[in-house]
């Protein structure tokens, strides 16, 4: 009995220590990135199938590829739209520092998901994509050389 009072005890205290911020209404911290496998714990099966089709689970492979042949600068301008977070707190800063943040994960859309893990709430996490999500990497230029077409609706995963 005193063992199954002090284990209730220690959940109550761990709950508390979780939650104390969001009932006394005291902010969390901003949002940082945590990579794609943090969304897997709960998205399993969308994880699965995003790391399996989308080639944005993929995309530091081009920019490996050509790496060698661009400048500081231009490295720069393709690790905007083919990692997760480059230039933002917490995101891609180099693929041995960041490798989880490499290719465009679940967080390139849906955005840093730090707190969303934290507390399970969709609220936490930018749910709802439209195209305007998109545009930043896939202006109208970039749509015609690569003929990207959104999959907003095919389902990126």
């Amino acid at each position: 009995m005193k063992k199954a009072v002090i284990g209730l005890a220690t959940i109550l205290g761990l709950l508390l220590v979780c939650f104390l911020p969001l009932i006394t209404g005291a902010q969390l911290p901003d949002a940082s990135y945590v990579g794609s496998k943090e969304c897997a714990d709960c998205h399993y099966d969308l994880y699965e199938n995003f790391t399996k089709h989308a080639n944005k689970s993929k995309s530091d492979h081009s920019v490996r590829l050509m790496a060698p042949k661009l400048t500081t600068e231009e490295l720069r301008e393709c690790y905007g739209c083919h990692t997760t977070g480059y230039g933002r707190p917490g995101g891609f800063r180099s693929f041995e520092e960041t490798p989880d943040l490499g290719h465009v994960g679940c967080e390139g859309c849906h955005g840093p998901g730090s707190i969303h893990v934290l507390t399970g709430d969709r609220a936490d996490i930018r749910g709802s994509l439209t195209i305007e999500v998109c545009r930043p990497c896939h202006e109208d230029e970039r749509v015609r050389v690569i003929n990207y077409k959104p999959l907003l609706h095919a389902g990126a995963h």
